[in-house]
C-alpha cells in the first residue's frame, strides 16, 4: 500500500496510469476485483486503485461532505498522476467524481468508463423501476438460506444457481470485507444529508473529447439506466451500454463477464487510437 495524499493506493503495472474510483463504502480492491482479469492480460498501464477517505484502508479524517473527498482524490492526482496523460474509471459513486475528474484534467484524460454510474445524487430524483426478478425459480430459491435471500437483495435478477453462486461469491469476497472496512458512522452521516451527498464541482461544463464507455444494467434499482442517457449529449464520443440481466452488481456471472470484458478492450481499442490521432 502506498500513501500518497492522505488516500491508499494500490498500483498495478507500467504504462499510462488508470485510476479507478470505487463505489460509496466500497475500496480498491472491489475495482480490482472486476478489472484485473482484464487488464493482467494487457500491457501498458498502470492501475490505480484508490481507497477513498473513509474507506478501505484510508481513514476519514475529519471528512464531512463529498466535496471532501473530492478535495483529497484531486490532491492524489496532482501528485502522483501530475501532468501526464491518464485514463479514468469509476463505478457508482466513484463515476460521479470521476465525471469530476473528468472536466477538471480534460486536456489530460484520454478515456473515460462510467460503470452503473449515479447520475443524480438525490435519490428522489432518480428514475428507477420497482425490483421484479427477471427469471423466477421457486425451486432453486426454496434452496437458498432465507440469510442469503436478504444478502443478495434486489441484485438478484436471475434466480439460477449459478447466478446465485456467483453473486453470493462476490458479496463474500469483495463487498462485505469493503463494509466492514468502512467508516459506516461517518458515511452515513454524509449519504443521509442532501446537501453533503453532493458535488459543488461543475460537471460537464464542456463536452467531454475522448472516447468514454457508460454501463449500465437495465435491472439495477439503485440508480437505474435512464438517467444515465442525458448524459451522452456532454460525451460525444461515449457508447452507452444497457445490460440486460444487469444489476447495480454487473458484472456477475460468466456470461456478462465476457460482454464486460469486450466492451471494456473495445473502449481502450478507441482509447489508444484517439490518443495517437491526439498526440
Amino acid at each position: 500500500m502506498e500513501a500518497t495524499s492522505t488516500l491508499s493506493t494500490t498500483v498495478v503495472g507500467d504504462g499510462i496510469p488508470v485510476l479507478f474510483i470505487h463505489g460509496w463504502e466500497m475500496n480498491g480492491a472491489s475495482e480490482a476485483f472486476d478489472y484485473e482479469p482484464i487488464f493482467s492480460t494487457l500491457d501498458g498501464y498502470k492501475r490505480i486503485y484508490v481507497d477513498l477517505p473513509g474507506m478501505g484502508s484510508t481513514p476519514a479524517d475529519g471528512i464531512r461532505n463529498l466535496d471532501d473527498i473530492w478535495a483529497r482524490l484531486t490532491d492524489l492526482v496532482d501528485a502522483q498522476i501530475g501532468s501526464s496523460r491518464f485514463l479514468v474509471v469509476g463505478a457508482s459513486c466513484g463515476s460521479y467524481l470521476a465525471r469530476a475528474i473528468a472536466q477538471r484534467y480534460t486536456t489530460q484524460i484520454n478515456g473515460l468508463l462510467l460503470r452503473v454510474p449515479v447520475t443524480d445524487p438525490e435519490n428522489e430524483k432518480r428514475d428507477l423501476d420497482v425490483f421484479r426478478p427477471l427469471l423466477s425459480n421457486a425451486d432453486v430459491m426454496s434452496k437458498v438460506p432465507e440469510k442469503d435471500k436478504t444478502t443478495m437483495g434486489d441484485f438478484l435478477v436471475v434466480q439460477t444457481a449459478g447466478y446465485i453462486q456467483a453473486l453470493l461469491n462476490k458479496i463474500a469476497a469483495i463487498v462485505n470485507p469493503a463494509v466492514e472496512q468502512a467508516d459506516i458512522k461517518v458515511l452515513h452521516t454524509i449519504r443521509n444529508d442532501p446537501k453533503a451527498y453532493l458535488l459543488t464541482a461543475p460537471l460537464e461544463i464542456t463536452p467531454f473529447p475522448a472516447p468514454a464507455l457508460i454501463l449500465t444494467g437495465r435491472q439495477d434499482t439503485h440508480v437505474g439506466y435512464r438517467d444515465s442517457l442525458r448524459l451522452l449529449g456532454s460525451y460525444p464520443r461515449a457508447t452507452h451500454v444497457v445490460l440486460d440481466r444487469g444489476s447495480h452488481a454487473l458484472p456477475v456471472d460468466e456470461p456478462e463477464r465476457i460482454l464486460f470484458e469486450a466492451l471494456v478492450k473495445e473502449w481502450l481499442s478507441r482509447v489508444q487510437e484517439w490518443a495517437c490521432h491526439r498526440d
